[in-house]
């Protein structure tokens, strides 16, 4: 492995917010960049947020009112894309963080997309159905002027689904008096949503761990893999890789994870919501806790669970030899530090999970052109736009010797920084 030579930096506090985090990230990367303080200055805020009210009545008729809201961070590169997220911790710190993280994410990829990131402060396991329903069609009409194909494309994310997108397009569509299919992305497919966006995320991170080994001189075929979080990214990502010959010897859940070092049979192993049983309900020669799982002797650890599980308590106890972000945030900033002194390459988020995004953006282009592709055209193109941002990664890496985040950041912000110099500064 090559020793990156970046400046030493001291680890921030763990407590570190999520917006500072972003900020920070956006600092070093513009330390390789001959990129204006006016431009930097933008890119450290969003270009608006909106917060509304949305009421609805409960089903013992009484009325209840829940705060929303939407982050548009910087659309300089095209409309507005990211998640809409139904969860109690929702905030504007917090959709303005992630936002931010979209615009890098579409920016890295070579999206048409700025970043955005909205959601409702509520727990959706209390909300019935029906409920639900009207809680999602008052906030496309409470979103309605700033949402739209050509303005903002809100996606599922924590907490929605299908269903919810489909509900929220209805609505807006409602509104506008004609079916809009692009206002959304990750619609069923009756509805227009495309083949193969449930599996992007993890068929992405598959692609990128894939070539993470080849190009630290080892191979998928026979390579030991260890995923935390068996879900919809995690499961994905470890089938695509077991097919490919790789051996994933420990997965886990919520609850806890199984490890065989021969290789667990991933294929039958039922995945995180799953209705076909438990994880738990697998014979695995050992049981071990998530923690056990990230500290692993293995090839490849891909954490595709949930952000800030490699921290600076754990992360010198880590012995896999490359990091794959399956999820969002995984790594603190401190841990990422302590990868890079101990020369254990990280290969980001924005990069690996992009699958999701990309095909997104394949399903807003179907719209576009009223034409539906087939799930193997959507792998075939998503392949190819993954090793497209690879290469533009990789480049970085060799010519600058930096650490694989701070590659997809400067890939990022130079695209940002040549659409900005284009178009100029209205008015």
């Amino acid at each position: 492995m090559s020793t990156q030579t970046e400046p030493p930096e001291q680890a921030p506090d763990e407590d570190e917010s999520p917006i500072a985090t972003a900020r920070r990230q956006l600092e070093r990367a513009a330390e390789h960049l001959d990129l204006s303080e006016g431009l930097l200055e933008q890119l450290r805020h969003p270009s608006k947020t909106v917060e509304v009210s949305v009421p609805i009545r409960r089903a013992d008729g009484s009325v209840e009112v829940f705060n929303g809201y939407r982050v548009q961070h910087f659309e300089v590169r095209g409309p507005y894309k990211g998640g809409m997220r139904y969860h109690p911790s929702v905030s504007a710190e917090e959709c303005t963080a992630l936002a931010m993280l979209m615009t890098w994410k579409c920016a890295v990829m070579d999206l048409p997309f700025g970043g955005a990131k909205g959601g409702i402060v509520v727990d959706p396991s209390t909300l019935t159905a029906q409920e639900t329903e009207q809680l999602t069609r008052r906030f496309a009409e409470e979103l309605r002027e700033v949402v739209g194909p050509t303005k903002d494309i809100p996606a599922p994310d924590m907490g929605t689904d299908e269903q919810t997108v489909a509900w929220f397009m209805d609505a807006y569509s409602m509104q506008e008096g004609e079916t809009v299919p692009g206002i959304v992305t990750g619609k069923p497919t009756a509805v227009g949503g495309t083949h193969g966006r449930e599996e992007a995320p993890g068929r992405s991170v598959a692609i990128v761990a894939r070539e993470a080994l080849d190009y630290y001189d080892g191979n998928v075929d026979g390579a030991t893999v260890a995923v935390q979080g068996f879900g919809a990214v995690g499961a994905n990502a470890a089938r695509l890789l077991d097919s490919w010959g790789a051996s994933v010897v420990a997965v886990s859940d919520v609850d806890g994870g199984i490890y065989d070092e021969s290789g667990l049979d991933v294929e039958s192993t039922p995945a995180d919501g799953d209705e076909h049983g438990q994880l738990g309900d697998v014979d695995a020669p050992r049981q071990l806790s998530n923690a056990e799982l990230l500290e692993l002797d293995v090839d490849v650890l891909i954490p595709a669970a949930v952000g800030n599980v490699l921290t600076k308590q754990n992360a010198a106890d880590v012995q896999a030899s490359i990091i794959v972000e399956g999820a969002n945030g995984p790594t603190t900033t401190a841990a990422d530090a302590v990868f890079k002194e101990r020369d254990i390459p990280v290969i980001p988020d924005i990069l690996a999970n992009a699958g999701g995004v990309t095909a997104s953006y394949f399903e807003w282009l179907q719209h576009i052109n009223r034409r539906s592709w087939s799930r193997e055209e959507v792998n075939e193109e998503l392949e190819a736009e993954m090793l497209d941002a690879w290469e533009a990664l990789q480049t970085e890496v060799e010519d600058r010797d930096v650490t694989w985040r701070t590659a997809a950041y400067i890939v990022a912000l130079s695209r940002i920084g040549d659409a900005m110099n284009a178009r100029g500064l209205w008015p």
